[in-house]
């Protein structure tokens, strides 16, 4: 192939480009580099200059000094779900706290009721739209939870829409079984008679349909306790599936503990988590996955121990948590901010956490790094320097979108 650039095969130049490898510099900042592409993969990166001689011959696409980054990953959203929660969010503003809303029959179970009603093309059309906004803001990669249906037919249906997603956009999804979010008004009090006969049941279909990429759990005094979940997890275990749940966000009931028991992928909110928590995920590999989205939306002040997780080397990533109840929050951007402003979290760990982190958080391994052999899913950026995506607030210097190589 002599002079000639096709979306299988091409040089992109005049850039700087943030690799977000294990690096000595800061972000793999590289200058005046090149990337270049083939099939969908990385093929080689690096300075200008040291560009292999094999790729010389390839027509180039200049970058006009742009910024490049690996695709932003969304790595936790409840993305499919009916209706919203406005007027709970009022409830809340005049005094309800969250518990509240919930033990009074809101909360999750409102957008329960609400998924069930709607179809799946409304589901379906409802949740591109908010993909639409995340691809762009540079995004190529997001997890979708079910959990809005508490029924059979619902958790499949949700999960259906999820895998849907994929084929409606060039994005890709990784879908998660959420059965245990909530217990449905038709088994208020009997959280284990619910377990049994729903969750663990509706997780063995969504797996027999192939659309279960890893199994969640919400581990609080409002949702289950820490041996209903592990009954779940036993399955997910059996079926071959990874796991992660949301953990000590309201209070320490020890579920990231007993995700690091599982090996679990990654332990979620984690506001109240203890140090012995945090020793147990290092020891696990477990990641830390910031949501800011709901600590702000909530007005929590408990924040979650970032100094502890650096200490013990605890990969953090940072997601949106896009849901219609404690985390309205679309835009990922944002969410970098937020985990800067409200946790002091540096802009690299802000980045590395929509990034290589968020990637590890989903077991993803050929993606969330710009590298030999990782698939060609980038961000170009109207910026210098990376620091700036967190920098700003309510402003998206995205440029263009590079997907399997394609923008």
């Amino acid at each position: 192939m002599v002079n000639e650039m096709t979306e299988n095969h091409r040089v992109f130049v005049d850039l700087t480009v943030a690799t977000m490898g294990v690096t000595q510099t800061a972000y793999g900042l590289i200058e005046d580099a090149a990337i270049a592409v083939s099939d969908g993969r990385i093929d080689w990166v690096g300075a200008r200059n040291d560009l292999p001689a094999q790729y010389a011959t390839l027509a180039q696409q200049p970058l006009g000094g742009r910024l490049v980054t690996p695709g932003l990953i969304d790595c936790h959203t409840h993305i499919v779900h009916g209706g919203d929660r406005a007027v709970e969010f009022e409830m809340r503003l005049n005094g309800a706290s969250y518990e509240e809303v919930a033990r009074a029959g809101g909360g999750i179970v409102s957008t329960v009721k609400a998924t069930r009603a709607a179809s799946e093309d409304l589901l379906l059309a409802d949740a591109l739209r908010r993909v639409d906004v995340l691809m762009s803001e540079g995004v190529t990669s997001i997890e979708i939870k079910s959990g809005y249906g508490l029924d059979i037919e619902t958790e499949l249906r949700m999960l259906r829409v999820a895998r849907a997603v994929m084929a409606n956009r060039p994005i890709r999804v990784k879908t998660t079984f959420l059965g245990a979010h909530a217990t449905p008004p038709e088994y208020a009090g009997h959280n284990d008679a619910y377990i049994d006969e729903v969750c663990i049941p509706a997780l063995r279909a969504a797996h027999g349909e192939g659309l279960v990429d890893a199994v969640d759990g919400f581990c609080e005094g409002i949702a289950f306790q820490p041996d209903q979940i592990a009954r779940v997890f036993d399955v997910a275990r059996e079926l071959g599936l990874p796991v992660k749940l949301h953990a000590e966000q309201l209070s320490n009931l020890g579920g990231a503990r007993l995700a690091a028991s599982y090996g679990a992928l990654s332990a979620d909110h984690i506001e109240y988590l203890d140090e012995d928590g945090v020793k147990a995920m290092a020891d696990a590999g477990t990641v830390a996955v910031i949501l800011p989205g709901a600590f702000y939306t909530l007005r929590e002040t408990q924040e979650p121990p970032i100094d502890l997780l650096r200490k013990h080397g605890v990969p953090m990533a940072l997601a949106t948590d896009i849901n219609p109840g404690s985390s309205p929050l679309n835009s990922l951007l944002l969410t970098l901010n937020m985990g800067c402003t409200l946790f002091r979290m540096t802009p690299e760990e802000a980045l590395r956490g929509a990034t290589a982190n968020a990637a590890r958080a989903l077991g993803l391994t050929d993606t969330g790094t710009i590298a030999p052999g990782m698939r060609a899913d980038m961000a170009v950026w109207d910026i210098k320097h990376p620091a700036e995506l967190a920098y700003r607030i309510g402003f998206n210097p995205l440029h263009s979108r590079i997907f399997g190589g394609t923008s």
